[in-house]
């Protein structure tokens, strides 16, 4: 089967420029596998079909396929070893932190386990890097965060302008907190929060407006309350929470 057109594209990402066709193919290769992994259609200890199999099932080069295989062993999913093939990893080595195998998870449903982790996460870091940002904020990050919510409203969470907004907020608190660790998870937060929200659309609109939810978390990050930031922080992430329950409940 060969890989589809929208999985290539899928590959590349929003916003991300065209690195040509060998590129392309070996992430929309790694895009079709790594989605299989994670919707549970390989399960960890499942050996994959062999190069020369697969290359032929896919109707791609058997280079291609070796590329994809490469980027699924870099992010943990899998690993090969000679004569032995190549293995699904048991699930604690997968790197679901990734911002692409986050992409992965959500292409299909995600499991229920999982989204619950990742607001588990959220609920953990983000309060605490709230509180932090309201005690070392400066005017660039104030700004930052006041032209994100700009947009937010502008564009809304229901298009990707909106969503990379909702990002980028978040992203600035955790810039705010001049703490290199929780810098590094940036990535990470901003991916989660964009694709449970993308998830939460998936089959209806939000339920509510969670844009005042933010405005609370700026408003006290701007006062300098890292008391009352950490409060709404808390409460966003909560809420995020109930939306995205409901909607995998629908």
């Amino acid at each position: 089967m060969a890989v589809p057109a929208q999985a290539e594209a899928k590959a590349s990402g929003p916003g991300r420029q065209a690195r040509g066709p060998g590129r392309r193919l070996h992430g929309a290769i790694a895009h079709k596998l790594g989605t299989a992994i994670l919707s549970g259609q390989y399960q960890p200890g499942d050996t994959l079909s062999g190069e020369v199999a697969f290359a032929e099932e896919l109707e791609v080069s058997r280079s291609a396929y070796r590329e994809a295989i490469q980027v699924l062993t870099a992010k943990g999913l899998v690993e090969s070893r000679p004569k032995a093939g190549t293995r699904v990893l048991p699930r604690n080595r997968w790197n679901l932190l990734d911002p692409e195998v986050l992409a992965w998870a959500f292409a299909g449903e995600p499991d229920v386990e999982f989204v619950r982790s990742l607001f588990e996460l959220r609920a953990i870091v983000e309060p605490a890097a709230a509180r932090l940002a309201a005690e070392r904020r400066d005017k660039a990050d104030l700004k930052a965060m006041k032209e994100a919510l700009a947009a937010m409203r502008r564009h809304t969470l229901a298009t990707e302008a909106g969503r990379a907004a909702d990002r980028d907020f978040h992203n600035a608190i955790l810039h705010a907190t001049r703490n290199d660790a929780l810098m590094v998870l940036s990535a990470s937060i901003g991916a989660a929060v964009n694709w449970t929200t993308q998830f939460k659309q998936r089959s209806r609109a939000l339920p509510r407006n969670p844009i005042p939810d933010h405005m609370r978390v700026y408003e006290a990050i701007a006062a300098g309350d890292p008391a009352e930031a950490s409060d709404a922080m808390r409460v966003l992430v909560d809420l995020a929470l109930e939306d995205t329950r409901s909607s995998m409940a629908s």
